[in-house]
């Protein structure tokens, strides 16, 4: 307000003299001080030049005044969203300023962070700086603050503030020190702003800075500037007269006073004005140029620059008269905005100093690792560098292992995520009611693999291959079929052989003794015939074994059906002629004509003319043939004989399944038929366990997979035959082995 008043008056707005005109004013750090800088000064069309936060103006004309050697903010944050990328840290805590600046921030950025990933475990205010009545206040807003800090899991700390945001830090740890917590303020990486600084009161000076080590921090790009620490050697406040501050820094600083001619208490310590800045500590006063000093140095040379271009246009008008040249650097004058926006120039430093078109520093930023020493000094290394404007790769560049992260992390990168990343083989759930970055991990499901870290899902392995047993990677799947060189093979091929084996020699026996009336009666040619059916069924059982070919599976089904189904065809011709020979045994009986050979032939040739019809159909229409099953195992590829059509596969067994039924009957009703050597009562049984074998075939056949699904087949067939081949022809070899005499024609002509 003052440099709108008349010189050494304070009346605002009303200036008559020419004296002490300012042409711009260098602002900050402060953004609200700013903020209500930019209006009041943009209707004088006096530029502002702001070295921190860019002031939230509300007019574009307020705008159009205000220069700012802070560069553009989403640098700054696509920046820290780079590093929290880079360190992996998705699990953060957020405190942020309560001012406009810091509203924006959490309206507009953090949901940005969201959507690349970074999830927050809490989003704080911090407590405002008041006056020194409000102090308390602030302790216990601040001790509120550090308890949701410390009580929450996140090992990174990321805090938007500025200038004036280092001192209510302090003030909030060191009321921390009456909390019973078991956590430190070290215990967390800080990540500051580059609007930040190291700041602080001259009564906090002896406070612990500890809470500063292993912090990162943005600061605006800055190179040395030579001569710098010099020129603070030579300033004291007798020599600085015009600065009316650097006195009472000095007093507050150095706890001392300078005596007036009205001082009446000589017993305080007086200020001698050569007391050196350099013995400070670092908490306190800083030698080296910070950024924000840099940001100040290049705005002085750049109002220098633009005056001067202003100067040289006035010698470009010679031909002018006096007062058009005076009117023309006055009219310069009121434009000094529109050259500042133009002007570039390389500083002392050899850097480039320019501005875009919005009237933002054209820079970078440096990222900066804070190291602190135990007395309460402490140094900022620039460990990396973020240049929105060079190439993509060299956007964001930073050097790990000069980094010293907090005590607690013992020396290693800390890390900062919700829970353990999901490691190959698992895959994420989200938690209910947390953020999505908070996850369980659960191992992938049967037949998936997942091969990254963090994946929302498992995948299938490719065609041909299965997880291994971490389901982190996939292995090729073995083919596989019912082999003759494994156990189960080998067994069902040894059971097999054996039964054929017993039916040829039960064949033999009865050849020997086919005059004997045991073998003679139920007719001799059907039982030869029954015999050779079996033989062949035990014979079938081989073609189900072994790598599958497109002979073998052409032939197994079909040749099982049609010789099984003989088999079955004779048993119920047996059946039939021992119901019709008792009935013919009657007086005057019709059904003598019906007993014979041809009635039992008729019956063989209907039965399987009815299978053959049905298997050329099905080799017809749809022929099994050998195909790779690539789903059923898990673990193997199976080869097997494809059917080609189940209807007809389960025609085959269902006709099957009739004639044994219809045997089951006539047997059963014809058990109790007095006859020496009546079948009837040993075909029942036989067809019983025949109708017992396939019933249980289907949901056996139907649970298992694989090679399995033969040997059910197999197993099937061999003990179906094996229980014909005893109930009908074991109680026989017993009477023709252990009881001859009851082998004799006596023997028919007793009667029951």
């Amino acid at each position: 307000m003052e440099l709108l008043s008349t010189w050494k008056r304070f009346l605002p707005n009303y200036k008559c003299d020419s004296r002490n005109n300012a042409v711009a004013v260098i602002g900050g750090p402060n953004s609200n001080v700013c903020l209500h800088m930019g209006p009041i000064l943009g209707i004088y069309k006096i530029p502002q030049l702001t070295y921190g936060s860019a002031p939230a103006l509300d007019y574009e004309s307020q705008d159009a005044f205000v220069q700012q050697m802070f560069p553009r903010v989403t640098h700054q944050y696509n920046g820290i969203l780079h590093l929290l990328l880079h360190f992996w840290w998705t699990w953060i805590g957020v405190l942020y300023l309560d001012d406009d600046n810091g509203e924006r921030f959490v309206q507009n950025v953090l949901p940005f962070f969201s959507e690349r990933g970074i999830c927050f475990d809490f989003i704080q205010r911090l407590p405002k700086q008041g006056f020194a009545g409000e102090m308390q206040k602030l302790i216990e807003e601040g001790v509120e603050t550090y308890q949701t800090i410390m009580r929450n899991t996140s090992n990174v700390l990321l805090i938007h503030g500025e200038i004036q945001t280092m001192p209510v830090l302090r003030f909030m740890i060191a009321g921390s020190v009456y909390m019973d917590v078991s956590s430190k303020p070290g215990d967390k990486v800080w990540i500051m702003m580059a609007q930040m600084d190291f700041t602080s009161f001259a009564f906090q000076g002896t406070w612990s800075i500890d809470f500063l080590h292993g912090a990162v921090s943005l600061a605006v790009h800055s190179k040395k500037v030579s001569g710098f620490e010099e020129f603070l050697q030579t300033r004291n406040p007798i020599s600085a007269k015009e600065d009316g501050f650097i006195q009472i820094f000095w007093e507050s600083v150095f706890e001392c006073f300078f005596s007036t001619p009205t001082s009446e208490d000589l017993s305080e310590k007086i200020c001698t004005g050569v007391e050196q800045l350099e013995l400070l500590p670092g908490s306190l006063f800083e030698m080296r140029m910070t950024a924000h000093s840099y940001s100040m140095y290049n705005a002085v040379y750049a109002i220098a620059h633009a005056l001067h271009f202003i100067r040289s246009l006035k010698f470009k008008q010679r031909a002018m008269v006096k007062e058009q040249r005076e009117q023309l650097l006055n009219q310069y004058s009121w434009q000094l905005h529109h050259f500042l926006q133009k002007v570039s120039f390389n500083n002392s430093a050899g850097e480039k100093i320019s501005f875009d078109q919005s009237g933002e520093r054209i820079a970078g930023f440096d990222i900066i690792n804070w190291i602190t020493f135990p007395n309460q000094s402490y140094f900022k290394a620039k460990v990396g560098k973020i240049d929105p404007y060079a190439s993509p790769k060299s956007t964001f560049i930073i050097n790990d292992n000069s980094i010293v992260w907090p005590n607690r992390f013992n020396h290693t990168q800390p890390i900062s995520v919700c829970n353990d990343n999901c490691h190959q083989g698992f895959y994420k759930r989200k938690k209910e009611g947390k953020p999505f970055c908070c996850y369980d991990c659960l191992p992938c499901p049967e037949g998936k693999i997942s091969t990254q870290k963090d994946m929302d899902d498992c995948v299938q392995c490719p065609e041909g291959q299965f997880p291994n047993d971490a389901k982190d990677g996939c292995l090729l799947k073995k083919i596989t079929y019912l082999s003759y060189k494994e156990p189960l093979g080998i067994d069902l091929t040894i059971l097999a052989l054996s039964l054929f084996l017993i039916t040829a020699l039960v064949l033999m026996i009865f050849i020997k003794h086919q005059s004997t009336p045991i073998v003679k009666a139920n007719n001799r040619n059907l039982t030869y015939v029954l015999l050779i059916s079996l033989l062949l069924s035990f014979l079938c059982a081989l073609l189900f074994i072994g790598q599958p070919v497109k002979v073998t599976c052409l032939l197994r089904q079909s040749a099982f059906g049609i010789i099984f189904t003989i088999a079955v065809s004779c048993v119920l011709a047996k059946t039939v002629i021992v119901v019709l020979a008792f009935k013919a045994t009657k007086p005057n009986s019709k059904m003598r004509k019906w007993v014979g050979k041809p009635l039992a032939n008729s019956i063989i040739f209907s039965c399987s003319f009815v299978q053959i019809i049905i298997c050329m159909t099905w080799l017809a229409t749809a022929p099994p043939f050998p195909d790779f099953d690539m789903h059923c195992l898990p673990e193997q590829i199976l080869l097997e004989c494809n059917e080609g059509s189940n209807v007809m596969f389960y025609c085959v067994l269902s006709f099957m399944g009739f004639l044994a039924v219809v045997s089951f009957m006539v047997a059963f009703l014809a058990r109790t038929l007095p006859d020496t050597f009546n079948e009837a009562r040993f075909i029942t049984f036989s067809m019983l366990i025949f109708c017992t074998v396939w019933l249980s075939f289907f949901p056996a056949y139907l649970s298992t997979k694989g090679k399995y699904m033969v040997a059910v087949e197999i197993f099937s067939i061999l003990s179906s035959n094996a229980g014909l081949l005893i109930c009908i022809f074991l109680p026989k070899i017993y009477i023709i082995w252990m009881k001859p005499e009851l082998n004799n024609r006596e023997q028919l002509r007793i009667k029951h």
